[in-house]
């Protein structure tokens, strides 16, 4: 025992600490960047390199630069002089670069959904900001279709089999409603789930297979689309009847009718008629686009993500199998070859009749890519998670769900937020690549501008690029330092 503990004995004379003298600023620079002299050559190289990179940047995008002109004429030198930044090109340009050719009378409603967005996003991002789940359920549930509907100009034809589709949703959604307030499927909640999944094989046969048509009061349905719709009732109609069976005297049965109340709400959102003017999506661009990619990337990538990590854990062998070759599908195939294979290979597997713009087919693509990294990320959360978690959770009862909702996700996510938050960076300036399949984003509709006859100078390009990347610059800086500040808030680890 003795000869253990010797080991451990410092045999050497501890250094002294510094004295008081020799702390501050000037002791942090002679040991950091003067501690010896091949440091010190090193730090006044370095310094002098960094001086006249600034300077030379300053001169370029300050001194001689131009901020006002009316053409090319204004950034091309007329007494031989240096010529730096051409701003001017900016300047008249900038009204592209934030809607893109979105029409001039109608770029309001670009402006007012963006207030709307902040209106309700700030709040959430504020943690003493009151009302935070009425925030997070008007940004979630009703902000995409009033965005939608402002951006585009509503007034949509909807073909009959959304509604159904709308509806099996609903039925879904009030099945889970009243089984998750359970904790536990009854006997009338499991019909609910058989008759909500065989409404969907229903649907999904009325596309495929042609049928009779029935004709209605307002409009003809496919014989197998009212079978679908009536199963979606009959399921919606179980919930309800379990709900009121007793499953907690504290779930109030109304609730499950929510859903459904909520589809008829955005079938009549999208359907009705605003006199606003039709804006197709291929008028869309610049930073909108860039945005509207972005945002609905992040949105559809995060809770499929969770929804793939889960299932890859899964102890369900054809669950997890799927998962798997879905996640590492996605994640070996590069976004370029996704973008071409959404807008190229998307309407083969659609039924005749059915089709989708191409804005639509990259967000479908950049969402499946973006989740596929987005589940590798929540899987490294939940793998951090210690089992007794896991164990604590189920010996007090709780279902998988709510040991998932709970206890076990909030943890994860928790641990993963720079993961998650660096995925969402990514994305975001992946979003540039949609310039590849004829989508103007923000770089792409700079880009554009740099063929413009009136403004072809031999600044404009540099000028331009380096406009596009101040704006990712910013956007990426703000998500990092809401992520570092997020952080330190969520820190409620034990130091010792």
């Amino acid at each position: 025992m003795e000869k253990q503990f010797q080991a451990h004995i410092a045999r050497d004379e501890k250094r002294p600490m510094p004295p008081p003298g020799e702390q501050g600023l000037l002791a942090a620079l002679r040991k950091n960047l003067f501690a010896t002299w091949f440091d010190s050559l090193l730090t006044v190289v370095l310094g002098l390199g960094s001086v006249w990179v600034a300077w030379k940047l300053i001169q370029w995008g300050l001194v001689t630069a131009v901020f006002t002109g009316e053409d090319r004429q204004a950034c091309l030198t007329t007494d031989g002089g240096p010529v730096g930044a051409c701003w001017a090109f900016v300047n008249a340009k900038i009204g592209q670069f934030i809607y893109g050719r979105y029409p001039l009378a109608e770029r309001w409603r670009v402006d007012l959904t963006l207030l709307l967005l902040a209106t309700l996003a700030l709040p959430l991002a504020i943690p003493r900001a009151p009302f935070k789940r009425l925030n997070a359920s008007l940004l979630i549930g009703v902000f995409p279709f009033v965005a939608l509907v402002l951006l585009t100009g509503g007034n949509f034809d909807m073909n009959v089999g959304w509604i159904v589709l709308l509806f099996i949703a609903a039925a879904f959604a009030s099945a889970t409603l009243a089984a998750g307030t359970a904790g536990a499927l009854s006997g009338r909640l499991k019909g609910a789930y058989r008759l909500a999944l065989a409404a969907l094989v229903l649907l999904l046969a009325s596309i495929i297979l042609p049928g009779s048509d029935i004709r209605l009061p307002i409009f003809e349905l496919p014989l197998l689309s009212l079978a679908a719709l009536l199963a979606a009732l009959a399921s919606i109609g179980l919930s309800v009847v379990a709900a009121r069976g007793g499953l907690k005297r504290s779930f109030m049965p109304f609730r499950v009718f929510m859903p459904s109340v909520f589809a008829v709400a955005l079938v009549a959102l999208l359907t009705s008629d605003f006199h606003l003017m039709p804006v197709s999506t291929n008028l869309w661009g610049g930073l909108m686009l860039t945005l509207v990619v972005a945002l609905t990337g992040i949105a559809a990538s995060l809770p499929l993500g969770i929804l793939l990590a889960l299932g890859r854990r899964s102890h369900m062998p054809a669950v997890r199998l799927l998962c798997v070759i879905f996640i590492e599908f996605w994640r070996g195939v590069p976004l370029i070859t996704v973008l071409f294979m959404s807008t190229f290979m998307i309407p083969l597997f659609l039924p005749v009749g059915i089709t989708f713009n191409q804005l639509l087919r990259a967000l479908i693509g950049v969402a499946l890519f973006s989740a596929a990294y987005m589940a590798e990320v929540m899987r490294g959360g939940l793998q951090a998670i210690p089992k007794g978690q896991y164990e604590g959770a189920m010996a007090v009862g709780l279902s998988y769900w709510q040991m998932m909702r709970l206890v076990i996700m909030p943890q994860a996510i928790k641990l993963v937020i720079p993961g998650i938050v660096n995925t969402f960076i990514g994305l975001f300036k992946d979003t540039s690549l949609v310039y590849i399949i004829g989508l103007a984003d923000l770089l792409g509709t700079v880009r554009r501008g740099f063929s413009d006859p009136n403004w072809i100078t031999p600044t404009t390009a540099a000028t331009g690029l380096l406009f596009a990347a101040f704006v990712y610059w910013l956007f990426c800086f703000g998500m990092s330092r809401y992520s570092i500040f997020m952080e330190r808030r969520l820190d409620t680890g034990h130091r010792r």
